[in-house]
């Protein structure tokens, strides 16, 4: 007979697609949608959807500015103005962004952080503020993790590897043991 040698990687998983699936969900608050921007430099305009981005998707002011300038069709005099006048506090809503994914996607510390900066557009300290003061069971959301990854049948070895990935799920080694020794097999 012969000696036939199969080679299995590890399975990159990448729930950066999550986030940005998120991200699309909070995209515009339902009951403010409109189908066009009659008046593209309307500053007004601009500044009450901005207020609406702030208060009820909890944007970041260049999130906000790229989703008027982007998204709306406002003119960038327009967005900017409303940037310029908008009542936000970055940092509450940097933590309850956190706490929105953080719930929702049961990240880690860290991919909690790289979704504020890279996705929400957040400052790094505006983000780390977030992080610092979000109340969250990490060891608990990478249980989560392990096991959305039993479900969809990676071995524990493969599970173990995701969790701490720089690519993936950005776990302590501490959280994935934790995650590992509770993860019924």
């Amino acid at each position: 007979g012969s000696n036939i040698k199969l080679t299995i990687g590890v399975p990159k998983i990448e729930t950066a697609g999550i986030s940005q699936q998120l991200n699309k969900m909070k995209k515009t608050p339902k009951d403010t949608e409109t189908p066009a921007n009659p008046n593209p430099d309307d500053h007004q305009a601009a500044l009450a959807k901005a207020q609406d981005y702030s208060e009820v998707l909890h944007k970041s002011k260049q999130g906000i500015y790229e989703q008027l300038t982007n998204e709306d069709k406002f003119t960038p005099e327009a967005a900017q103005y409303a940037i310029d006048h908008l009542k936000a506090d970055d940092k509450a809503n940097a933590l309850a962004a956190a706490q929105d994914d953080e719930r929702i996607l049961h990240l880690s510390k860290q991919r909690v952080y790289d979704n504020l900066t890279r996705d929400e557009k957040y400052t790094p300290e505006d983000a780390q503020y977030a992080v610092d003061n979000l109340k969250a069971d990490y060891k608990a959301n990478a249980l989560a993790a392990a096991k959305y990854f039993q479900k969809i049948h990676m071995s524990p070895a493969e599970i173990q590897k995701q969790l701490t990935s720089q690519y993936g799920e950005k776990f302590t080694p501490e959280e994935a043991a934790y995650a590992m020794q509770h993860l019924k097999q």
